[in-house]
C-alpha cells in the first residue's frame, strides 16, 4: 500500500508518517513548508523521515491542482489518503481569512478529484476539527450533535470539508472518514498552541495569556493516541451505508480538564511559577470542549492512554532538548 499524506511536515502528519514506515508501508509526503510557525521546526521534522527509502517528499501547495495531480500521476499505487495540511489556527483566521478558504476548502476539494480518479482507491481519512461543535453545551460531544452554528471561520471551514465529503461518497462512492481531533499536544508540537506558548513565555519570565480568566476547559489530546487512532481509521474504511460511504468520528482523549489545572501541571515541570495575564473570551474562541468517543471505542477499539500528568511532562522534556532551553 502506498500512502499520500497531506502535511507531512507537520505535527501530527510527521508522526504519522514515521508510524507508517516503521509498519513498512510507502509513504509520499507532502507540504508547502508555509510560514505561518517557523518553517526550520518543520524541516527539522522532515529531517526525522528523509533517510528512509519508503518515503518520498514533494513541497508542493495542495491548493495547486496541476503540482497534486503530477504527485498522484507519478504514484500510480497510491490506495490511500490521509489528508492532514490546513491552515489551522482560530484566531488567524481574523486576520487572514483567504488562507483558510484556499487552504480547508479548495484544497480538499482539488485533493478528493485527484483521490476519486485513482483505480484502487481504499480511503481517503482527513482531518476535521472539534471546532466544528461551535458554542454546543451538550457534553461530551457527540457525532450526532448539530454543527451548523460555527464560531469562527476556521470552524465554517472544517465542517465544510465534512459537507464536500459526503457529496463525494455520494456521488462517485469514494470511502471517506472525517476525524474531528480534540486539542492535540506533545513533542514536535506545533508553536502556535496554548502548551508551547506557556513553555516559552514562563522560560522567558514573561507572563501567560490566560482568556476567559482562566474559565475554560478542554479535551487534551496526546499526539501518541491522536496517530494511533488515525491509523486504527485509516486500516478501515467505512461500509456503505445509505447510498454512501462517509464517517465522522471523535479522537480526543475523553476528559475535559480545567485550564489552571493544565497550567499547573506546566509549572511543576518546569519548576516555575507562571505569571498569568487574565484577558477576556478571545472573538472565535470557546469555553469547553470534550469528546464522546464511544462510536470510535465501538469501530475501532480506540482508547487514549495518556493524561496530561503524563503527557505534559514528556513535553517539558522534548521542548529543553530540541530548544536547548
Amino acid at each position: 500500500m502506498t500512502v499520500l499524506v497531506t502535511g507531512a511536515a507537520g505535527f501530527i502528519g510527521s508522526n504519522i508518517c514515521r508510524v507508517l514506515l516503521e509498519r513498512g508501508e510507502k509513504v509520499v509526503g507532502i507540504d508547502n513548508l508555509n510560514d505561518y510557525y517557523d518553517p526550520l521546526l518543520k524541516e527539522a521534522r522532515l529531517e526525522r523521515l528523509k533517510g528512509q527509502k519508503r518515503f518520498k517528499f514533494h513541497k508542493i501547495d495542495i491548493a495547486e491542482r496541476v503540482a497534486v495531480e503530477m504527485v498522484f500521476a507519478t504514484y500510480p499505487n497510491i490506495s490511500s489518503v490521509v489528508h492532514l495540511a490546513a491552515q489551522a489556527g482560530v484566531r488567524y483566521s481574523l486576520v487572514n481569512p483567504y488562507a483558510y478558504t484556499r487552504s480547508n476548502i479548495e484544497g480538499h476539494l482539488v485533493l478528493m478529484e485527484a483521490a476519486r480518479r485513482m483505480k484502487k482507491f481504499k480511503h481517503f481519512v482527513y482531518a476535521s476539527s472539534s471546532s466544528v461543535y461551535g458554542a454546543n453545551t451538550d457534553f461530551p460531544f457527540s457525532v450526532e450533535d448539530r454543527t451548523d452554528s460555527p464560531v469562527s471561520l476556521y470552524a465554517a471551514t472544517k465542517k465544510s470539508m465534512e459537507l464536500l465529503s459526503e457529496s463525494y461518497a455520494r456521488m462517485w462512492g469514494m470511502p471517506m472518514t472525517g476525524l474531528r481531533f480534540f486539542t492535540v499536544y506533545g513533542p514536535w508540537g506545533r508553536p502556535d498552541m496554548a502548551a508551547m506558548i506557556f513553555i516559552r513565555k514562563m522560560l522567558a519570565g514573561e507572563p501567560i495569556p490566560v482568556f476567559n480568566n482562566g474559565d475554560m476547559k478542554r479535551d487534551f489530546t496526546y499526539i501518541d493516541d491522536i496517530v494511533s487512532g488515525v491509523i486504527s481509521v485509516l486500516d478501515k474504511p467505512p461500509a456503505e451505508a445509505q447510498g454512501r460511504r462517509h464517517a465522522i468520528y471523535n479522537i480526543g482523549n475523553n476528559r475535559s480538564e480545567d485550564l489552571m489545572h493544565y497550567i499547573s501541571i506546566l509549572e511543576q515541570s518546569l519548576g516555575l511559577k507562571a505569571e498569568i495575564d487574565f484577558q477576556p473570551m478571545q472573538p472565535g474562541d470557546v469555553k469547553e470542549t470534550y469528546a464522546d468517543i464511544e462510536a470510535t471505542r465501538r469501530d475501532f477499539g480506540f482508547e487514549p492512554t495518556t493524561s496530561i500528568d503524563e503527557g505534559l511532562p514528556n513535553l517539558v522534556a522534548w521542548y529543553h532538548d530540541y530548544y536547548g532551553a
